[in-house]
């Protein structure tokens, strides 16, 4: 029996001795060495080199979120808002006004570690707010120059605010094709990106998103097409600082017009395909282009022979309200159509919006009836559509009250036949 007893206090004070091993801290595993994470929230990929939306919100709402980063302990976050820092902390609740910011979050360590996440955050102004919409490259603006902004409600506003500077040279412009502000561009406004804000009677100001600013030469339109020895109208900024423009490397001086904001010359002679593209100043600089949304010193221009129904820079959103001119592109008179013949070819050229956050196209009727073996496309980036048209299309656009190409984030640039 006594056997028996001092068995059970053995098996007694083994047990005592794992309950108190269950009960000891764990070790500590992070340490300053190991690299940073972030594992809550899930930021999404960006596609086709495009940055994701990461919110969406009102302005009347709180930009929030909390992060998740080990080693928390080691770890310094910093929050930053179109490059300029906002916060520190694992959480940010701060207010934006209305516009579209680029969001970064970094992550840093004392041992000189790092990993960060970004992406656009957008914020939407309210039904009755003074607010601003981007229609072309009318944001690209020169010190000195005229500049517009289109929108809604902007009746209300009585002052602009662009890089700190007040702005009280403007008027207000209704129009058919959509109300806009058209302003003179402070002298002294530096060059870069700045935000607009729109004030009101009140002293209440709200966003209007952003301009760019520069001095330097900068071409705009004209840029993706011409017709072989033709007379080739350039369009832009601070045109008249350019000597000279180089298309397939033939050089030319001789202009028939030059102006600040268009170059008229003859195209050269050249075979249809693509060609390099390039310009030099009068300071010997290199000429800009503002194409697929950057800037750039070398662009591809395409000759070619074709039937320009259409050349512009018109923005569609079926997004926006019935009545607003950008929820359809309807400028080719069903007439044209009437004219076709069957396999004719049909080219929509286009150029994406960045900040859209989604882009498509349909190409329907009026009655919006999607056209005969065609359906809703998904852009990728700039570029074209090519319809082969058949009967079928032609009779319908004729018996539905035209054509339309509808979607949401693209502008049609042009649109030819051949």
């Amino acid at each position: 029996m006594k056997k028996l007893q001092y068995i059970l206090l053995a098996i007694l004070a083994i047990s005592f001795s794992f309950s108190a091993c269950t009960e000891e801290e764990p070790f500590e595993t992070i340490t300053a060495d190991d690299e940073p994470r972030i594992l809550n929230p899930i930021f999404a990929n960006g596609e086709n080199g495009q940055l994701p939306l990461i919110t969406e919100i009102s302005r009347d709402a709180n930009l929030t979120m909390e992060l998740t980063v080990p080693p928390s302990t080691f770890s310094t976050v910093t929050w930053l808002i179109d490059g300029y820092e906002v916060n520190e902390g694992t959480e940010i609740d701060m207010n934006l006004k209305a516009g579209s910011y680029h969001f970064k979050v970094l992550v840093t360590t004392g041992t000189g570690k790092s990993t960060f996440r970004e992406g656009i955050v957008k914020v939407n102004p309210l039904a009755n707010d003074p607010q601003t919409i981007e229609k072309g490259v009318e944001r690209i603006i020169t010190p000195g120059g005229t500049g517009i902004i289109y929108g809604y409600n902007l009746n209300l506003v009585k002052s602009l605010v662009i890089g700190g500077l007040s702005i009280n040279d403007f008027s207000f412009n209704e129009d058919p094709d959509g109300d806009y502000l058209q302003y003179s561009v402070p002298n002294d406004l530096s060059e870069g990106k700045h935000r607009i804000l729109l004030v009101d009677e009140g002293a209440s100001d709200y966003g209007g998103n952003t301009v760019t600013v520069t001095g330097s030469a900068l071409a705009t339109g004209g840029i993706s097409r011409v017709d072989p020895n033709s007379v080739w109208h350039l369009t832009g900024l601070n045109m008249d600082q350019i000597a000279s423009i180089t298309l397939g490397g033939q050089t030319i001086t001789s202009f028939t017009q030059q102006t600040a904001t268009e170059l008229v010359l003859t195209s050269p002679n050249l075979e249809a395909g693509s060609y390099t593209l390039t310009g030099k100043t009068k300071s010997n600089t290199a000429l800009k282009f503002y194409s697929e949304g950057s800037f750039k010193e070398e662009i591809s221009l395409t000759v070619s022979s074709e039937t320009v129904l259409y050349e512009g820079h018109h923005y569609i959103s079926w997004e926006l309200p019935d009545g607003d001119p950008n929820k359809t592109f309807n400028l080719i008179a069903k007439e044209v159509f009437a004219a076709m013949s069957p396999r004719t070819t049909l080219n929509i050229h286009y150029s994406l919006n960045p900040g859209a956050g989604y882009w498509q196209m349909q190409t329907t009727t009026g009655w919006w009836t999607a056209l005969p073996g065609t359906g809703t496309l998904d852009l990728a980036a700039d570029g074209f559509v090519e319809l082969v048209m058949t009967q079928e299309m032609l009779d319908l656009i004729q018996a539905q009250d035209g054509f339309l190409c509808v979607g949401h984030g693209y502008y049609v640039d042009r649109v030819s036949i051949k």
